[in-house]
């Protein structure tokens, strides 16, 4: 922590046309199919990411500020534990949250660089001039990828804390989500731990409630998905035409979030050749968000060999902190 003077870099795995070519597909599989879907992770242009930021200030959206909760009270006891050497963040966005374990580690004397991994390379400048003007003795290296991808891609000098913040992996289906669990178990060495966050399961008055703000930034970040669509392939989908809907299923324990056509629709994405429509009433669903309780996010994680050492919650109990620890297999390493 001697280290006196910024630096800032920036890493870029090898993505650009795959990128492009795997959201074609995306796109093309999800509005061919039966019902219509269109990955979450493409709300998060410029515009989405801004009104993202707003959503995450509104009273009815809990989760930021439970989380946030819990590393103003948790942050030195979870650097104090894990001793990294880096912090790594998948899916950084702006680096809101990160600032408290920052911060952790500057009190501490414990660890030198920060690694954050995004795959919008303005948000990652954005966040580390920012950082970099505020902790000048942090070394960041920003890396453009995607956390789906690309864990194995990212640089290593020491032992890391690789930090999943947010409610994200909720976003992914349980398939998805095991496959990332087996990616980040491979990724971990013995001394490595895996800080995730997880929202859990609760009233659902309250989770529709955080899923449909009175003012409608929510519908807005929902509608904006279509705005990214039209822009990347050249598209016409009526964006005003489609309205927001997010209802709890119960049986999945999880929020969806869907665009419903107000009237019957035919579109055109020019740049994939691809015609849409939609019947008055149909619906393309946007993302998920899975809700846990302990037992589930353990039986998921023990199945690609990660133990959870620590569970923090908020007060209230609507958000967990897990600390997660390689599982026996490596402990003789």
């Amino acid at each position: 922590m001697s280290r006196s003077s910024p630096r800032v870099g920036l890493t870029h795995i090898d993505l650009g046309d795959d990128l492009r070519g795997n959201m074609a597909e995306e796109i093309r599989a999800g509005l061919t199919d039966e019902p219509k879907w269109i990955a979450s992770k493409y709300f998060y242009d410029e515009r989405g990411s801004k009104l993202f930021e707003q959503i995450t200030a509104l009273p009815e959206y809990y989760l930021t500020r439970a989380e946030t909760r819990i590393l103003e009270r948790a942050s030195d006891s979870i650097v104090t534990a894990a001793q990294p050497d880096e912090l790594v963040e998948l899916g950084s966005g702006f680096s809101r949250k990160t600032r408290l374990l920052l911060e952790a580690m500057q009190r501490l004397q414990v660890g030198y660089r920060y690694l954050p991994l995004d795959v919008s390379e303005e948000a990652l400048l954005t966040a580390s001039k920012s950082l970099a003007r505020d902790y000048p003795w942090l070394e960041i290296v920003g890396v453009v990828g995607d956390f789906m991808s690309h864990l194995e891609d990212i640089p290593r000098d020491g032992t890391q804390l690789l930090c999943f913040l947010g409610s994200t992996v909720g976003n992914l289906d349980p398939d998805e989500r095991a496959a990332f669990y087996r990616r980040v178990s491979a990724r971990l060495e013995q001394r490595d731990r895996f800080l995730v966050g997880f929202d859990l399961v609760k009233d659902k008055r309250v989770l529709e409630s955080a899923y449909n703000d009175s003012r409608g930034i929510t519908a807005e970040f929902n509608r904006n998905i279509l705005l990214v669509i039209n822009r990347e392939f050249a598209g016409n989908l009526p964006v005003d035409e489609f309205e927001h809907v997010a209802r709890y299923v119960d049986e999945r324990d999880r929020i969806e979030m869907w665009l419903r056509a107000r009237r019957a629709i035919h579109a055109r994405l020019d740049h994939l050749d691809l015609e849409v429509s939609l019947c008055a009433g149909e619906a393309i669903r946007t993302e998920i968000s899975s809700k846990f309780t302990r037992d589930r996010a353990e039986r998921e994680l023990s199945a690609a060999d990660l133990t959870i050492e620590r569970w923090l919650t908020d007060e209230q109990c609507r958000f967990a902190l897990a600390t997660v620890a390689p599982g026996d297999r490596r402990q003789g390493e």
